[in-house]
Formats: structure tokens, C-alpha cells, sequence
């Protein structure tokens, strides 16, 4: 049995999409600055919010791509949410979040950790390890064209 993630990034980024780099440069919820990982959700309307709680209205315009990852189940280890601290949503909880999985990547357990969506915790996001032995078990999908609704801005045409 396998799932399927997706990621949306911008057109121009297609490329290193899968190498972790943003991550790695910025950190992230779940990673600090340094650790390359790679954000995918479990859902395309689940990876739509996760950006859209990300940039101003005025990037959704821009140019970007969906793309599908089919993940074996095997290589999936899931955070135990019952270790998660109250506030693991808000900004201040990121402290925890990010030592979770910084161990993860360090440790080398699974290419993939399935963690809760702080923007619905009750669907979740898979974190991918680009360093970890068995990425390659996973497969990445061909990109596709991805438009925002343009009513998702504050000057969509709809309004």
C-alpha cells in the first residue's frame, strides 16, 4: 500500500522541489536552519492552505506546479501527537516541533515522518529526509499546472 503527498511550489522552482534546500536555508515548523527536509501534505486542498496561510494574495498569481509523491506505507513513522505540547500550533511552539524533527533526521529512522497540519490538525503533512538511504523508494510524480482561485486574493476577479 502507498499514499500520495503533494507539493505546490512556484514553476521556477520546480527543479530543486525535492532537495530540501528552502528548508535547509530557512528551517521551518518541523526543521531548523540547516536541515534539509521537505514539505508535502496529504492532500492537493490541504497543500493549497498550507501556502495560502504562507504568502500574500498577490503570489498566488504567480506560476506554479503541483506535484504528486506515491509514498510506500512501510517507510512512513508517525509523531505521536499525544507528545505534542498544547501550543505546537502557534508560532512559540515551533521550538518543540523543530526538535522533533531535527531527531528524526538525525536519527535517520525513515525517509518519511507523518506529522498533524497546524493548519488542520486532524489531517496530516509528510515530511520527506532527501538524505535519507531510501528516498529513492519514493516517487516523485510529473509536475503539473497548478492555478490558484483567483478568488483566494484580496483582488480576485470575483470580488
Amino acid at each position: 500500500m502507498s499514499v500520495v503527498a503533494w507539493r505546490i511550489i512556484q514553476r521556477k522552482l520546480a527543479k530543486i522541489a525535492f532537495t530540501g534546500e528552502g528548508a535547509r536555508r530557512f528551517g521551518g515548523r518541523w526543521n531548523s536552519p540547516g536541515r534539509a527536509i521537505i514539505y508535502t501534505a496529504q492532500s492537493l486542498a490541504l497543500a493549497t492552505l498550507e501556502i495560502l496561510v504562507h504568502v500574500d494574495s498577490h503570489q498566488l498569481l504567480q506560476d506554479y506546479v503541483a506535484i504528486p509523491v506515491t509514498i510506500p506505507q512501510h517507510l512512513i513513522v508517525k509523531v505521536d501527537d499525544s507528545a505534542l505540547p498544547n501550543n505546537w500550533r502557534a508560532y512559540s511552539g515551533a521550538k518543540a516541533t523543530r526538535t522533533i524533527g531535527d531527531a528524526w533526521v538525525s536519527q535517520g529512522v525513515s525517509p518519511v515522518l507523518q506529522v498533524p497540519s497546524a493548519v488542520i490538525p486532524a489531517e496530516c503533512n509528510f515530511l520527506l529526509n532527501p538524505s535519507h538511504k531510501n528516498f529513492g523508494k519514493l516517487h516523485i510524480g510529473k509536475s503539473r499546472r497548478f492555478q490558484f482561485d483567483p478568488r483566494l486574493t484580496r483582488h480576485g476577479s470575483a470580488r
